[in-house]
């Protein structure tokens, strides 16, 4: 199986933490120059230094701009004209009720959840077209689906990202770019630490927390705690090797079995 990434480049965005860093950190253990993403030089080079001391020979260079708005995604683009692989990963989410959801919130939530991919994909697809080779990933999740009441802005920012991924994928159809979409399950990052605190999730430490969150709100997980960030990772490297070639225009899970329809 092919999996060498050797000679590709690939930009993270939002990978200075949480799965984004999983994805950046298992794409450059294939061999992919990757890019590390983040809204302030000062954490992306800090970042940056983490990786190199957790894989010395590994490449990582600075993707430095805040994707959740127009001036720091060109900001991005223009430090960083090229890359063969873009993981769309940059996003928020915040439990609100319904109806304490602000227009102001909404837009937000979309120029950082949407809005950041559609920017991007703009900019770095045409030149995978021209090259014949690209993968373009977003990071969706089981709530695109299931969409949660207690974050119901976070799940309809999600749903738009498949149909965005898969009009894009029917768009470069045939030229050698694939479009893919990943749905992960709740998965053990940082944000997602602070969201069980707040949420005030069980007792004990951060695993049982999570276990409780699950048995609580996602009864329907076959996994019955939370994935780890690499566990995510690991399907999205995959979608970026030249091993997954025919696989395009596809919503893969990594949930956990959450999500119970058969298609």
């Amino acid at each position: 199986m092919d999996i060498d990434l050797k000679g590709r480049s690939a930009l993270v965005t939002g990978s200075t933490g949480g799965i984004g860093y999983a994805i950046a950190k298992t794409l450059g253990s294939l061999g992919a120059a990757v890019a590390i993403n983040g809204r302030t030089g000062e954490r992306v080079n800090a970042t940056i230094e983490r990786l190199r001391g957790e894989m010395p020979g590994a490449a990582f260079m600075a993707g430095v701009g805040d994707v959740g708005t127009e001036e720091g995604a060109a900001e991005l683009v223009a430090s960083l004209p090229k890359v063969d692989i873009l993981i769309n990963n940059a996003g928020i989410f915040e439990p609100k009720p319904f109806f304490d959801i602000a227009d102001q919130e909404w837009r937000r939530f979309f120029e950082v959840n949407v809005m950041s991919g559609i920017r991007l994909a703009r900019a770095y697809g045409p030149g995978m077209v021209e090259r014949g080779w690209g993968r373009i990933v977003f990071i969706a999740s089981e709530s695109a689906i299931n969409i949660p009441v207690e974050m119901v802005h976070y799940g309809v920012t999600k749903t738009a990202q498949l149909a965005v991924s898969r009009g894009l994928a029917e768009t470069v159809g045939g030229s050698g770019v694939t479009v893919n979409s990943v749905l992960p399950g709740p998965t053990l990052t940082e944000g997602v630490a602070d969201f069980l605190e707040s949420m005030g999730s069980g007792e004990g430490d951060l695993d049982a927390k999570g276990r409780a969150f699950i048995a609580e709100n996602r009864p329907t997980s076959l996994l019955k705690r939370l994935a780890q960030p690499e566990e995510v990772a690991n399907m999205v490297a995959y979608l970026c090797t030249p091993a997954a070639s025919a696989t395009t225009g596809a919503a893969l899970r990594v949930d956990g079995g959450v999500l119970r329809n058969i298609a």
